[in-house]
């Protein structure tokens, strides 16, 4: 290939390159080609593998590497935060300067160190909140009692609904059916009408469910409350220790059973029975013990028989269906040989309420000491135990075959009135035995729910029974109503602090007495349901009306304030204050009286909302305790944030002015008890709502009136002293909206300058400069205004005012 030849190609691949515009033009020689491929040789080959491998990257995303570094090690290498070299003495500006600094990197270092401290303490403070929350509702959960007060501190739990239900009540057909019946029971207390027993209301009611063991409970609740009234000045449990009717109750109860029983095995073998004579106990249980008994399973019974019936089981039977006198009749059929023993029992039925002759018990002890225990005869030991009250070691396992027969043998052998040093059975011991000694594992609780709840009910632990039932699903709803039905006849001893755990045991209690916290009880069941039926919520805590909280408040209006937080519909609850100054509807109104009432209720409810920071529900709530000086504090407080901002559908701001306008015309004709600071301060706010209303709207000259009514900002040079005057006495929610209205008025002037300005006209208008002039006097006293005012003004603003005014010269 010749020059010429390569010349042309030359041409015409710079022809082409001068064409594209893709690629720059390259203008160098040969030779500064060639120096600038041998630089970037010894560039890259000072360089590392990796080095390259960026530059290429990095490269490929047009980024200049070697022009990035340059940069970097051109700054200044010094950290700003170290400490500054010392200088001479001398050096008065540069001590000065280091001075100067030194203070600004103090205050920094001080403000990251504040900040940071803050920022730890609202962590830990989180963390606490969540433990707590934690420990409470395992405190909630747990199943054995506590053996300790323990102190924990009441906070607001989250509940956690299904959105999906909207309206629709939680309650079940058994929940809603108890409702009913506590919204009737509550109408007549609060009426103060007689009130009638929870116990009987709830137990027929239960009769709807069909289930017979629910009846079966409230069946022995009927029995076990049948007692003399209770003091509701005495402790309880002290009571309850001390009346032997609870004793004599739980007896009963077995004994009505087992006749039922009886009847029922008679019934089915009315032939083999030769059940004849008068219906009584003694023919009942001839009969009975006629089926039960043969020539064949009489094996060990001794001593005579009545009528072919072994005479041992005869006087058991009868005792065991509560007829003494049958029992009476038996012995004296049975023949000579048991004088004693019939002298004891003829006393027990002749005097019931007398004691027992010592002597005459003394010597029955001793005979079932020396002879009786021994014996063959189950049935003649089982009859000596119950008489006498001796051996209360023994199980009586031949004769007692449910547990019915093992409680009520138990029952009957215990002592009220025992010494130090005797071996007789206490009520408190059978208590023990009970709930200790034996325990759920015992009579298989966890498979028989209602017969641990029976015999812990029979034997007067009605605290660790209905603690029990509440903890399975199927009958945590009964155990709250008879929880509510026992409070109400004072037979619930419950803790010394609403905050302890649902079951608890106090030191002063005879053992094994526990304490039954019915608040947490009652909290825990209307949580389920108190948002989407708070009606209902609210006859639930009315029970809870005379407990206090750590705090003295009363626990019905705490667990009000709650659960109108939580649902935050203050009208349903409260009722909605009407143009005359009085609540109208609110389902708390049902429950006032003397101690509280929805006033009051309210006001506890604001000023927790308070401290919520709730300040918009506050206000109305506030006004509903009549407490209209705290809702004009809070109303004016909320105002002064937003009243500036233009008036959006639905915005805060639209919500307060419409709020403010209520108060405004409700309070024109009434007077009330309030600093006239805040009246005023309320006043000129809800005037300045009307102004920024204007001046958002473009009515310039309506907002301009209506300020100028304020008194707040001067319109003339002659005005300044008098509106200085007035701002003095202003309150703080005033002066932090001043700036914005300083604005707002110099942005009305401004624009009324440029319409006036922008007029074309054809000859001299004096009465333009004149209008030109005036406004330029206002614009002027504003910004003076600004200068002088003893308020410290946001940053831009002065400088916004004056280059305003300047625009309009």
């Amino acid at each position: 290939m010749d020059f010429n030849s390569l010349l042309q190609q030359a041409q015409r691949l710079t022809n082409e390159t001068q064409t594209s515009e893709e690629l720059p033009r390259v203008e160098r020689t040969i030779s500064q080609v060639l120096e600038a491929t041998k630089e970037l040789h010894s560039r890259v080959t000072q360089t590392g593998a990796q080095d390259i491998q960026a530059h290429i990257l990095l490269g490929s995303k047009g980024i200049d590497l070697p022009k990035i570094s340059q940069k970097l090690e051109s700054l200044n290498a010094r950290k700003t935060f170290e400490p500054l070299d010392p200088i001479a003495d001398t050096d008065i500006q540069s001590f000065l300067k280091n001075e100067k600094e030194n203070a600004i990197l103090s205050v920094i270092e001080e403000v990251h160190k504040n900040s940071f401290l803050n920022a730890q303490k609202r962590k830990w403070e989180h963390i606490k909140s969540d433990w707590r929350q934690e420990k409470m509702k395992l405190m909630n959960a747990l199943v054995g009692p506590s053996q300790n007060w323990i102190d924990i501190q009441k906070l607001p739990e989250q509940t956690i609904i299904n959105e999906t239900f909207g309206t629709r009540s939680c309650l079940n057909r058994i929940e809603m059916a108890y409702a009913r019946e506590v919204y009737d029971y509550n109408a007549i207390v609060i009426k103060g009408a007689f009130r009638p027993s929870l116990v009987q209301r709830f137990a027929k009611v239960a009769q709807s469910f069909d289930d017979p063991k629910v009846n079966e409970i409230w069946e022995i609740m009927k029995y076990m409350v049948d007692v003399t009234p209770v003091s509701r000045n005495r402790d309880p449990m002290q009571s309850r220790q001390h009346i032997t009717q609870f004793v004599d109750q739980a007896k009963k109860y077995l004994e009505n059973r087992y006749k039922l029983y009886m009847s029922t095995i008679i019934s089915g073998n009315l032939r083999e029975a030769q059940r004849g004579g008068v219906p009584s106990i003694f023919n009942l249980v001839s009969s009975f013990v006629g089926l039960t008994f043969n020539q064949g399973n009489c094996f060990g019974l001794q001593d005579a028989t009545i009528e072919g019936k072994p005479l041992w089981p005869m006087v058991y039977y009868c005792l065991r269906c509560g007829d003494l006198q049958s029992a009476l009749k038996c012995m004296q059929m049975g023949g000579a040989g048991h004088e004693d023993f019939m002298q004891v029992l003829e006393d027990k039925v002749n005097k019931p309420e007398q004691k027992i002759n010592s002597k005459l018990e003394g010597q029955l002890k001793l005979h079932y000491c020396n002879k009786i225990k021994n014996s063959t005869d189950p049935y003649k030991k089982a009859v000596y135990c119950i008489i006498a009250g001796c051996d209360p070691h023994e199980q009586h396992l031949e004769v007692a075959k449910t547990t019915d027969d093992f409680l009520w043998i138990q029952l009957s052998i215990l002592r009220t009135d025992v010494t130090e040093n005797s071996e007789a059975l206490t009520y408190s011991g059978l208590q023990t035995m009970i709930l200790e000694k034996y325990g759920e594992k015992h009579f298989n609780a966890g498979e028989q729910q209602h017969l641990y709840f029976q015999v812990l009910a029979l034997t007067g632990q009605f605290e660790a029974a209905i603690e029990f039932l509440s903890r399975t699903e199927k009958y945590r709803v009964h155990s709250v109503h008879i929880a509510l039905a026992l409070n109400e006849m004072f037979l619930i001893a419950g803790p010394r602090n609403v905050q302890e755990p649902l079951l608890s045991v106090d030191i002063e209690d005879p053992i094994p007495m526990r304490r039954l916290n019915i608040a947490r009880l009652v909290m825990l069941y209307v949580k389920k349901f108190e948002i989407t039926d708070p009606a209902e919520a609210l006859q639930y805590f009315f029970f809870l009306r005379n407990l206090k909280d750590p705090e003295g408040r009363n626990l019905f209006l705490v667990c009000v304030s709650d659960l109108a937080i939580e649902c935050r519909d203050y009208d349903l609850i409260f009722g909605k204050m009407m143009p005359t100054g009085v609540p109208a509807g609110g389902l708390f109104q049902q429950f006032d009286c003397v101690e509280f009432d929805t006033r009051v209720a309210a006001g506890m409810v604001a000023e927790e909302l308070v401290r919520k920071g709730m300040f918009e529900d506050a206000i109305k709530l506030f006004d509903i305790a009549n407490m209209q000086s705290q809702s004009l504090r809070y109303l004016s407080l909320m105002l002064s944030q937003v009243v500036h901002q233009s008036s959006k559908k639905g915005s805060l701001r639209e919500r307060l002015s419409v709020l403010a306008s209520d108060f405004s015309e409700r309070l024109r004709g009434s007077r009330i008890e309030c600093e006239p600071q805040v009246i005023a301060t309320f006043n000129l706010l809800t005037e300045l709502v009307a102004f920024f209303d204007y001046y958002h709207e473009r009515k310039y000259q309506i907002a301009l009136e209506v300020l100028a009514n304020t008194k707040l900002v001067p319109m003339s040079m002659n005005d300044l002293e008098e509106c200085i005057s007035n701002f003095k006495r202003l309150g703080g929610e005033i002066c932090k909206v001043y700036p914005d209205i300083l604005l707002a008025a110099m942005d009305i002037l401004f624009s009324q300058y440029k319409a006036i300005k922008g007029k074309d006209t054809v000859m001299l208008d004096t009465g333009r400069d004149s209008q030109l002039q005036h406004l330029r006097q206002k614009a002027k006293a504003l910004t003076n205004m600004a200068a002088t005012v003893p308020y410290r003004m946001p940053g831009d603003t002065n400088k916004r005012l004056v280059q305003t005014e300047i625009l309009m010269h």
